[in-house]
């Protein structure tokens, strides 16, 4: 058994192949909020051209990329095959979470699922190219669940999305 990773490491960005740029930018962009930090047209990459949009929230270099190199124009990956689940976009408060969901709800953006998991709370969608998103909020981690032995003792209850939008404040 090798040496357990530094607990230190996170995740730092997720880049996503896009059909159209234009089309994830209004969602990422006009409807959660997040910041463009670049956008390109016609960028070299992978052996042909391609538009990039790269976007943050807060100022951090990118959060999110997308690019239209091996996908322009195409379809959503089909259920049934290897890759990505979701991404996760971690929200900090459980205000800013609610938040999140006022945007969608303003333009009747569809929820797939909303859960309860006992550490976080969590809406999930997706975005026009079909790439599952889980918003979240995590809980403290003193709140978190746990069973006897003291691991965490995740849960799938259903999230009350009346209660996460009167959180708004």
């Amino acid at each position: 058994m090798s040496d357990p990773i530094d607990p230190g490491v996170h995740i730092g960005h997720v880049h996503l192949r896009t059909a159209d740029i234009d089309r994830v930018r209004g969602f990422y962009v006009d409807v959660l909020g997040f910041d463009v930090i670049a956008e390109e047209r016609d960028v070299p990459g992978w052996g042909t051209t391609g538009d990039i949009l790269f976007v943050s929230a807060g100022g951090y270099h990118h959060h999110l990329g997308f690019n239209t190199w091996k996908s322009k124009d195409g379809p959503p990956q089909p259920d049934g095959v290897t890759g990505l689940h979701h991404v996760a976009i971690n929200y900090p408060t459980r205000a800013s979470l609610a938040d999140a969901l006022r945007r969608l709800d303003a333009i009747d953006h569809p929820i797939r699922q909303a859960s309860d998991h006992g550490t976080h709370e969590a809406i999930y969608v997706s975005d026009p190219d079909g790439n599952d998103l889980e918003l979240a909020w995590d809980r403290p981690r003193a709140a978190w669940p746990r069973d006897a032995s003291g691991r965490i003792a995740m849960t799938f209850g259903d999230l009350d999305l009346d209660d996460l939008r009167a959180a708004i404040g």
